[in-house]
């Protein structure tokens, strides 16, 4: 059994990757083989539209035809028992890294087809993980929930069973008072860190556990 997890933050340490290492450790506990991509390390960009993963007989047919530093991972991906996709929201969606990593890893196995289908030769499990500095509130009341909801509808046309964590009103800065951020209260947000948050990772490390369950 391996899990591979990408964290789509530029911070290694913060909210984003401390969820995703928690899933990830959930999984080891179920004796699975894990590994971590920080994104932001490698050199890559999204899809370029070639639509050599599309070309009948072609030898990229299902496959992104882009050689880049994300290319071995998407190999990874591809064996992978169980995914993990954490990215923090940026404008109301995932990163700009994650998104490139939707389109490189997802795009080659869906078809133009009616109905789509998939390439993907299985069904794995996948974990799909969101950080919000906005509250549950906010994030509604944008609808950026409902978008990330339809990202989660894709993963799982293409790869499988999906679940989803949502993490909101999350501790962004080490100190308040040294940016435009006037909108947060410091100790309310404080607080949620201490209170909230570690709650957070218990679901992620639940979330793991049941990456590295039985098959699908």
């Amino acid at each position: 059994m391996k899990v591979l997890a990408f964290n789509g933050s530029p911070r290694k340490e913060w909210n984003t990757a401390t969820l995703a290492k928690a899933v990830l450790a959930g999984a080891a506990s179920k004796d699975a083989e894990t590994e971590l991509v920080n994104l932001y390390d490698l050199n890559y960009k999204g899809c370029t539209s070639c639509f050599a993963c599309k070309l009948k007989g072609g030898k990229s047919l299902g496959r992104c035809a882009t050689e880049d530093e994300l290319t071995p991972y998407l190999k990874k991906a591809e064996e992978a028992d169980g995914l993990v996709l954490a990215s923090p929201v940026y404008l109301g969606t995932a990163s700009s890294g994650m998104r490139a990593l939707f389109e490189r890893l997802l795009f080659p196995f869906y078809t133009y087809t009616d109905p789509p289908r998939t390439l993907f030769p299985r069904k794995i499990r996948v974990a799909s993980i969101y950080t919000f500095g906005a509250t549950l509130e906010l994030a509604r009341k944008r609808r950026w929930d409902r978008a990330l909801e339809g990202m989660d509808l894709f993963l799982a046309s293409v790869l499988g069973e999906v679940r989803s964590l949502h993490c909101y009103d999350t501790y962004q800065f080490d100190d308040y008072a040294k940016y435009e951020a006037s909108r947060f209260d410091p100790v309310l947000k404080a607080r949620q860190r201490e209170e909230v948050f570690p709650k957070d990772r218990e679901k992620a490390f639940e979330l793991g556990t049941w990456l590295a369950g039985s098959e699908i």
